[in-house]
């Protein structure tokens, strides 16, 4: 069960967030920064900041967070078309519905030859900048991160490709902590954003 100062750090977060696109774990340690909670134990975990999120978003900025999610969501689909070939998925705050134009998109492809992806990228004349992240067991894997135009928002956004086997997709599929799927394909992506489909699907 939560504490009172760990709800109070979540909501200090989810500001930090939505007004400043940090990722969670530099807005909770601004946050913690800020009430005086030193200790890391203090701190919520990710599934409360997030809850913080969507909350903070109903509350101050309900209509444009979904119009910027949308434009979010429609870059993110057209980069997903256009590395079809390495199977991309969508994750993150797009995918989960809490973006705003300081959100970047993040897509996990998986590959049979980890190289094929950024060999596609220079082929298309696309400048990105390469870098290791963690991959699902917390081993290094290869990130491709560049930045893109995106016609909803009228500015520059980021995108990150994190680069995986392709023998690691199915247990990606597998549901989060809450029951969730972590990440979607196209098609799962283009139902989020068809108008007809219900609300309850942006907690996917």
């Amino acid at each position: 069960m939560s504490t009172p100062l760990q709800v109070e750090i979540a909501a200090a977060a989810a500001r930090w967030v939505v007004e400043e696109g940090l990722e969670y774990g530099p807005a909770k340690s601004r946050a913690a920064r800020e009430l005086g909670a030193a200790r890391r134990s203090a701190w919520p975990d990710n599934s409360l900041v997030e809850q913080a999120v969507r909350d903070y978003i109903a509350v101050f900025c309900p209509d444009s967070q979904a119009q910027e999610l949308a434009a979010l969501r429609a870059l993110a689909s057209q980069w997903m078309e256009r590395l079809a070939a390495f199977r991309p998925h969508l994750t993150g705050a797009v995918w989960h519905g809490t973006a705003t134009r300081w959100s970047d998109i993040y897509l996990q492809l998986f590959c049979d030859d980890p190289k094929s992806a950024e060999l596609a990228l220079i082929d298309q004349g696309v400048r990105f900048q390469p870098s290791a992240v963690n991959g699902f067991q917390g081993e290094a894997v290869d990130a491709l991160s560049l930045s893109c135009h995106c016609p909803g928002l009228g500015e520059s956004v980021g995108i990150h490709l994190m680069i995986h086997d392709h023998g690691d997709l199915r247990g990606a599929l597998q549901p989060d902590r809450q029951g969730r799927r972590p990440r979607g394909d196209l098609k799962a992506l283009r139902a989020l954003m068809d108008p007809q489909i219900s609300v309850k699907h942006e907690t996917l």
